[in-house]
């Protein structure tokens, strides 16, 4: 079993900046070839895609919406995904989820918009506030 937790969200103006992070832990936990991904889920408003990582070769994908602005990172050592965000905007304002998914993780050689389905992700965590103000 494996379990996320975000950690580092908080009341931001807009464009400053914040850095979010995600610890994975499990008793027989191996990141081996998985994605992780960011999604973010604002009050009355579906889940939607954020960014993706495969861990095993650090490959990136992101939403129109973040590029640019957004730069997701990994550390091994500690076992933790960031998500760095730049030029807030009020728009991002929302409950920041991390997921990660199964083993052998491989539609990012197929598929331009990878990582982007809630359905790619088998480990969910409980979520951060990120709120920007105007």
């Amino acid at each position: 079993q494996v379990r996320l937790e975000e950690s580092g969200g908080g009341l931001v103006q807009t464009g400053g900046s914040l850095r979010i992070s995600c610890a994975a832990s499990g008793q027989t936990f191996e990141f081996g070839d998985r994605a992780m991904g960011w999604f973010r889920q604002a009050p009355g408003k579906a889940r939607e895609f954020v960014g993706a990582i495969v861990w095993s070769e650090s490959t990136t994908n992101y939403a129109d919406s973040v590029k640019g602005r957004f730069t997701i990172s990994r550390d091994n050592a500690k076992n933790t995904m960031n998500l760095q965000m730049y030029h807030l905007k009020p728009e991002d304002t929302a409950v920041y989820y991390c997921a990660m998914s199964r083993e052998n993780y491989s539609r990012h050689k197929e598929y331009s918009f990878w990582g982007s389905r809630v359905d790619e992700y088998a480990y969910w965590g409980q979520g951060t506030q990120v709120t920007v103000s105007s």
